[in-house]
């Protein structure tokens, strides 16, 4: 799917930090806190809600009343007049959701869209299926986030087997795959330099958590949290999760909890809402393709593909990529695939490192993209990512910092 006519405001995004499951994020509700901090961006960028048409909400973990979806959560944000559609596609969600608000603002240029995704894997529910027909009228359950990352109804296999499958067909090692994790966690140190200014281009930080009744302050989240210290001779020291497999825990991504959103809209309009006008941010194009069955990581690679045919560019015009990248091996295979150095791309951070809250973590990514772009004078910029499905999906933007 090509764009020509569609923008996002430079700056008109932001993320939480992400925290790691079961930490300071683990008690709030997802959508009330994607609320709070949509409101909160929003009056920092001076945009008032009412310049909005539509929400587009992406949500992967059922939350209690999260049945309203994005109407809910429009009139949270103070735009109680517009709705939208809430968009579930696993880990693709978030290029989902960004993707389809862009083809409507292509083909309706007045209208500007607000894009929130959120997610917290945390205290994920745990789902009764009445079924009359079992063993005295017994139905069937499910913990949504721990099952579903341990098996696949239609390939049969945990995700971390997907990573298995491709490191034993590409013959990935598990030194590889350590030392990839190892210069991954080193391009995110540079994201803390000079007191985390990267992150400060575009997080929404201080949050102050807060307990239920929202008086006792429980915690203060600066920046991404429960991200531990990682050595070459640590990961060394690890083992395989399964046995005679190469992915170890430090060569994974770990779930997460927190929040993303972006503003999508006419070329005029992005240049009012604009943090600074002289630089231009259009979306371009985006792809979307499936890999064999229980052989997820792969998956990038055509995505990739496609979206850069939409764009009618090749790699080699991509001046930065990301990638959602939820075990190493997806970047070995990548980057031998695609022909790009590992190297030189996820610059300032991966999901591999600070988590995955599923829903957000595209978003995160894709904006750190667009700053990395205006940090190096503009051009192309490539995210793409891996999801549940064995499917992937990517997004094309183009920066023009004049």
């Amino acid at each position: 799917m090509q764009f020509d006519h569609v923008f996002i405001p430079y700056g008109a995004y932001w993320s939480t930090p992400f925290v790691r499951w079961q930490g300071s994020f683990a008690h709030l509700h997802p959508m009330r806190f994607a609320a709070e901090v949509t409101k909160r961006a929003l009056e920092e960028r001076h945009i008032g809600p009412e310049v909005f048409d539509a929400l587009f909400l992406g949500m992967t973990v059922p939350a209690k009343h999260s049945f309203y979806g994005a109407p809910w959560l429009a009139a949270m944000v103070g735009a109680p007049e517009i709705s939208g559609p809430a968009i579930n596609q696993a880990c693709a969600t978030s290029a989902r959701v960004i993707g389809d608000a862009a083809y409507e603002v292509e083909i309706d240029r007045e209208r500007c869209i607000l894009a929130i995704t959120c997610d917290r894997t945390s205290n994920g529910p745990h789902l009764y299926y009445p079924n009359p027909l079992g063993p005295g009228g017994t139905g069937e359950h499910e913990d949504w986030v721990t099952d579903n990352f341990d098996f696949d109804p239609y390939a049969h296999n945990a995700m971390l087997q997907t990573a298995e499958n491709v490191a034993a067909e590409d013959t990935i090692s598990r030194e590889e795959q350590n030392e990839v994790t190892y210069l991954r966690y080193q391009q995110y140190q540079d994201a803390l330099k000079d007191d985390a200014a990267f992150h400060r281009r575009y997080f929404v930080s201080p949050v102050e958590v807060k307990d239920s009744s929202g008086r006792k302050k429980l915690a203060t989240v600066l920046d991404d949290e429960g991200i531990y210290p990682t050595t070459p001779e640590g990961l060394a020291r690890l083992r395989p999760v399964h046995e005679g497999g190469t992915v170890t825990y430090g060569a994974q991504t770990h779930p997460a909890d927190g929040n993303s959103g972006l503003i999508l809209t006419s070329q005029e309009q992005a240049r009012q809402l604009s943090r600074d006008a002289n630089i231009q941010v259009r979306l371009v194009a985006f792809g979307q393709a499936r890999a064999r069955k229980g052989y997820m990581a792969q998956a990038t690679v055509p995505a990739a593909q496609k979206a850069l045919q939409e764009a009618g560019i090749d790699i080699k015009d991509v001046k930065v990529v990301k990638t959602h990248n939820p075990f190493a091996v997806n970047d070995i295979y990548f980057s031998r695939k695609m022909g790009v150095a590992l190297d030189s791309f996820n610059n300032f951070g991966s999901s591999l490192i600070f988590g995955h809250p599923q829903g957000p973590t595209g978003m995160r990514l894709t904006i750190e993209l667009i700053e990395e772009l205006v940090m190096r004078g503009g051009g192309y910029g490539l995210f793409v990512g891996c999801a549940a499905g064995d499917t992937g999906a990517a997004l094309i933007v183009h920066v023009d910092a004049k």
